[in-house]
């Protein structure tokens, strides 16, 4: 398959390219990553850490207003709290403030045009709205996705080694029951060059042993053995939900080169003829390599949506585009990760339909695609992929 036609500011737009820009403007987006949003009104510094996976502003690079994201905050979401684009971050503090959390989460999320929200729940829920409190402010639906790693924390606090599996299949089959899909965070704990082979389970009893003598010597309860991360992975199998893998760029409790998605082709191919789809979730720097497992396993779907909130309109496009060269179009997805502002979920969908029409107007203009294929793709990646590998429609 060609690559997607480069472009630049000067690419020629196609004959009737508007037409693309208003379906894809008009396009309803199904978002099948992200999170709740912060309840509580928020002062300067608490706003700025949610921006970006910094954890705050700092000495040396100072605001995280000063980023691609937080310009394009004041000039995307100014406008829909009635600023004027780039006021400043007071002002536009000011005005969120006065508003009020309610009336900017209303506000913001209707104007992102996201018709499904789809929630992991498992990273502090206790300061977050719930997955159907965020679908109320955008007038739409949500469901839930269930972290397993926080599922096997919560077991391992009340259970012993020898009862540790059979509780965790459990509580892992009841979320199954009304979750949309399961989520590892993998690459943050052990990394992604994970062994494809399920653990035993005389394996899995050694390595919740161990866990329990860690947490007795006075260890947190978090779980980093791989053992029993194989373990979740291969439980979550058995039920038959999609699963998903943060991928790539995240906050400083990662290792990067250990999130390469590459090192997960063992377990693709383990899991190749299950048909338990599995989602690689933003990919940045690693987006390329993405594209490569989603064409060569049939099984994978990829996005880019931590990365297009935060490297401005050209990066975004240049993102997509990239992907693009070898993901094939109907295993692509969108998705936010927004976490804590609705900004995020904004900013995100702005970006992407930029995005979207910028690489999707160059192949035109190229002749590459047809203006009905730019139209089919279109909506496939907004929302008809995500709504065959979840099965939102049943």
């Amino acid at each position: 398959m060609a690559g997607v036609a480069p472009f630049s500011d000067d690419t020629p737009r196609a004959p009737g390219a508007g037409s693309i820009a208003e379906m894809v403007e008009a396009l309803p987006l199904v978002d099948h990553h992200c999170h709740g949003i912060a309840r509580a009104p928020l002062e300067r510094t608490a706003f700025e850490s949610l921006l970006s996976e910094a954890a705050a502003p700092g000495r040396w690079h100072g605001s995280l207003f000063d980023t691609q994201v937080g310009v394009a905050v004041r000039r995307l979401c100014g406008p829909v709290l009635d600023l004027d684009p780039h006021a400043e971050p007071d002002e536009y503090l000011e005005r969120r403030a006065e508003l009020g959390v309610d009336e900017v989460s209303r506000r913001l999320l209707h104007a992102a045009g996201i018709s499904e929200f789809l929630v992991d729940t498992g990273f502090q829920p206790e300061q977050l709205t719930t997955p159907d409190a965020l679908a109320a402010y955008a007038g739409t639906t949500a469901r839930e996705v269930v972290r397993l790693e926080r599922v096997a924390e919560e077991t391992i606090a009340v259970c012993s080694a020898g009862t540790f599996a059979q509780e965790c299949r459990a509580r892992l089959g009841e979320a199954a029951r009304t979750a949309i899909a399961f989520k590892s965070i993998a690459a943050y704990r052990v990394g992604l060059d994970l062994a494809p082979e399920r653990p035993s389970d005389a394996a899995v009893f050694t390595a919740a042993a161990r866990w329990l003598s860690g947490v007795a010597a006075g260890r947190p309860i978090r779980l980093a053995d791989e053992t029993l991360i194989r373990f979740l992975i291969w439980t979550a199998i058995d039920l038959g939900l999609p699963i998903q893998f943060h991928v790539g760029y995240g906050d400083t409790d990662i290792n990067l080169a250990r999130t390469d998605p590459s090192l997960l082709t063992p377990l693709l191919r383990a899991t190749a003829d299950l048909g338990v789809p599995i989602m690689l979730l933003h990919n940045y720097p690693f987006h390329r390599h993405a594209g490569y497992l989603a064409q060569v396993f049939d099984h994978v779907f990829v996005d880019v949506g931590l990365a297009v909130q935060n490297v401005g309109r050209g990066g975004a496009a240049r993102i997509l585009a990239e992907l693009l060269e070898l993901a094939p179009f109907g295993s692509v997805l969108f998705s936010t990760d927004a976490y804590g502002l609705p900004e995020l979920f904004h900013v995100s969908a702005v970006r992407f339909r930029e995005a979207l029409v910028t690489v999707a107007e160059a192949e035109v203009a190229f002749g590459d695609w047809s203006e009905g294929d730019a139209m089919r793709i279109a909506r496939m990646i907004g929302s008809g992929n995500a709504n065959r590998a979840y099965r939102l429609e049943q």
